[in-house]
This record gives C-alpha cells, sequence and structure tokens, in this order.
C-alpha cells in the first residue's frame, strides 16, 4: 500500500511541475526577420566590387539586380565587401554569415543580412 502511494505522490508531483511552467506562443517571443542574400564579385582589372542583392524573389530575364546609384541610375561599385556592408547597414540591413565561393579564378563573395520587421 505504501509503495502505491508513494508512486501516486511521485506521480502528481511531475504533473503540478508542468502546470506551473507558463506558456507562451512562440510567435510573441520570437523576432520576425527578413533575409537577403548580398552577392559580390570583383570587377575586371579594379579593386571595386559589385554588388548584387537577392531577395528570394523569381529572377527575371532582363532585371538587374545589381545596387544602383539613385543619382546617376547605373550600377553602383564598392571598394570593398565592407563598404557595401556598410551601405546595407544604412538602409537597416544586419549581417548574419558569409562565405566565399571560388568560380574559376575568381572568388564570389556571398553575405547574407536580415533585417528586423516592426
Amino acid at each position: 500500500m505504501k509503495k502505491v502511494l508513494l508512486i501516486t505522490a511521485l506521480f502528481l508531483s511531475f504533473l503540478n511541475g508542468n502546470a506551473q511552467t507558463e506558456t507562451k506562443e512562440l510567435n510573441d517571443v520570437t523576432p520576425k526577420f527578413v533575409y537577403c542574400e548580398m552577392i559580390g564579385t570583383q570587377k575586371l582589372l579594379s579593386t571595386k566590387v559589385t554588388i548584387f542583392i537577392d531577395f528570394g524573389e523569381e529572377m527575371k530575364t532582363w532585371k538587374d539586380n545589381r545596387v544602383m546609384d539613385e543619382v546617376t541610375g547605373k550600377a553602383q561599385s564598392f571598394n570593398s565587401m565592407v563598404d557595401a556592408l556598410n551601405y546595407m547597414g544604412e538602409q537597416g540591413w544586419e549581417f548574419a554569415q558569409a562565405y566565399s565561393v571560388t568560380v574559376g579564378q575568381q572568388n564570389v563573395y556571398h553575405w547574407l543580412l536580415k533585417k528586423k520587421l516592426n
């Protein structure tokens, strides 16, 4: 009889321990982000890089995804990937992760950025 009471008491204590934990919906505590990929390639015979931005949308055949200069409308060149990151930081983007891939004799830099949604 004592064993049954002991097992019942232990079982009830486990149930009570779980009942006291506060449950919140995952959506309430997890910040929401939107992500993009900044792809940088070095210009031919130059130290500057050209930046392509991938927002995860369908790529159009004739659409140019390079970062454009607002004044001239031409593709903007950056001194380095860090210069491009500073530009994107001014737009509200934060650095998330980076990796590079060598294609032929050229390095292609891939930097993942995130922006918190309000």
